[in-house]
């Protein structure tokens, strides 16, 4: 294979004279390298301006497979030393916990309340219920995809799997945009949410008795995308492990603030639960499918499961599969520790009162913002910004790998780190321009939700069955072709549900108008 005769155990193995691929001894050994197969021969990287040395190489069958025909070598793209997602694999079930629960829990969880003022309590529970199931499954089947049994790659990019299951075109077609949406569409929004929850944090600390004249919305947003920039300055997914394990701890600390917060003060006067019902029996059903899309949206993060479980070393007798499933279910039993209490907790307290605009977060400020402790005002604000810092490295490492390997794979070498600073501070403020120029794109949960969906709850299934080849007709098979379908056609109804919704009630549009 690639120039390796494997011929038996007691044979010579010869190696082809290749002409290596350049790289940095700080790279060839470095943790990417670590543990890892095996690569084959024309794609070994070498140090720098060292001859290559003919040795027997130890044979590494496929990862994980029972059962192996023939022997064969574990092959990795050697650009991988240079890209930030996959420069180190040192990474363990910690790491993966810290990131995956950063990624998983955010701002949008605070929208939940909102969408039982449609459903209900009976239908809420059971919908969040069913969808946190439906994408813990889908999150297991994309763990077990990350390392090919019949070939040996590891597939360290939600992209990558996607091109080499459903081919490039079609991948593009179906995944490029939400993927696009879900790395660079959540970064500026996190520069709005950030933004305003900085002004917010500074009206709590100053309590009207400052002089200074305070900043406005923009420059708010500027100060929290400088704050971002410094931070992404980090090199890799693995050095930013204690920025998103800061993040989930706040993520934790906000969520668990508001919905306690909010039961201790009790329900608010006049609150009902009766669902709210449209005019008509058309917009009755449309904003029951709008709020399916928001219930989606607060599930999030399966875009980036492949390029965390690509930051851990991985053999056949270690597969990064075990401990990136055990950081998995770390991260979601915390996950279901927040969204759970807040969609149920705050419903309870507000009812239909909740504002559609912020959720909870909103709802703290406007009914408890006399009477709660400024203290804890100000912390909720202060664990929101954090987070939302947090969240945009993780987020935008997706965005820097793709900048950078254009670079790497036209030069063979790495990135600069000069050039590296300019990319991603380009990245950076080019998504302070969009959020100061479309700052309602908070608005429309609904509708994103309905496109990033597949991602989530289709696309998994698809590549699953796609990979795995399971028998036709048999339990595995007619779950995952039901959930693939049912998440392709709940899909596009959420979009035309959402876009429907946009129309009949309105967005305050305000380009280049923040407030």
């Amino acid at each position: 294979m690639g120039g390796v005769n494997e011929i038996g155990s007691n044979k010579a193995v010869s190696v082809a004279t290749t002409p290596p691929i350049s790289a940095p001894p700080s790279q060839f050994h470095s943790p990417s390298l670590s543990r890892s197969p095996l690569l084959a021969s024309d794609d070994h990287i070498q140090p720098a301006n060292k001859t290559p040395r003919i040795s027997t190489p130890r044979f590494v069958t496929p990862l994980g497979s029972p059962i192996r025909r023939a022997l064969q070598l574990t092959r990795l793209d050697p650009h991988d030393a240079w890209l930030p997602i996959t420069e180190s694999r040192n990474g363990n079930a910690y790491y993966a916990a810290f990131h995956t629960l950063c990624s998983g829990i955010g701002i949008q969880a605070l929208v939940l309340p909102v969408a039982f003022t449609i459903l209900g309590w009976t239908w809420g529970i059971i919908t969040l219920t069913l969808a946190f199931i439906w994408q813990l499954y889908t999150l297991y089947l994309l763990v077990q995809l990350h390392e090919s049994t019949e070939t040996g790659m590891r597939y360290s990019r939600y992209m990558q799997l996607c091109s080499a299951t459903f081919g490039e075109k079609l991948a593009k077609w179906l995944a490029l945009f939400p993927i696009m949406y879900l790395s660079g569409g959540t970064c500026v929004a996190l520069i709005i949410i950030g933004g305003q929850t900085c002004k917010m944090f500074f009206d709590v600390i100053c309590g009207g008795t400052c002089t200074a004249q305070p900043p406005t919305i923009v420059e708010w947003f500027l100060i929290f995308t400088s704050a971002a920039v410094l931070l992404s300055q980090l090199p890799n997914l693995n050095s930013i492990a204690g920025v998103s394990l800061i993040g989930a701890i706040t993520a934790f600390g906000y969520c668990t603030l508001i919905w306690v917060v909010s039961v201790i003060e009790g329900r608010k006067e006049g609150v009902s639960y009766n669902p709210v019902r449209g005019s008509t029996e058309v917009t009755r059903i449309f904003d029951v499918f709008n709020t399916l899309g928001i219930v989606s949206f607060a599930f999030r993060g399966h875009n980036l499961i492949l390029e965390i479980q690509a930051t851990m070393p991985s053999d056949e007798k270690h597969p990064s599969s075990v401990p990136m499933w055990k950081g998995v279910k770390i991260a979601y039993t915390l996950v279901a520790m927040c969204l759970f209490p807040l969609a149920i907790g705050g419903y309870w307290a507000y009812g239909q009162r909740i504002p559609e605009n912020g959720g909870m977060l909103t709802a703290l400020f406007v009914f408890h913002g006399k009477g709660t402790s400024q203290f804890i005002l100000g912390l909720t604000s202060l664990f929101v910004i954090i987070n939302a810092l947090s969240s945009f490295q993780i987020y935008g490492m997706p965005t820097f790998d793709d900048m950078e390997s254009v670079y790497v794979k036209k030069k063979k070498k790495a990135l600069p780190w000069w050039f590296r600073a300019i990319l991603r501070a380009m990245f950076g403020y080019g998504c302070f321009f969009v959020a100061v120029a479309i700052p309602f794109l908070a608005s429309l949960a609904g509708l994103v939700g309905g496109i990033a969906l597949p991602v989530t709850l289709a696309y998994p299934c698809f590549m699953w069955l796609k990979v795995k080849k399971p028998k036709a007709f048999t339990p595995i098979w007619c779950l995952n072709w039901v959930l693939g379908l049912l998440g392709m056609a709940l899909s596009g109804v959420l979009v035309a549900a959402g876009i429907y919704v946009i129309i009949d009630t309105g967005v305050e549009v305000s380009f280049f108008d923040p407030r």
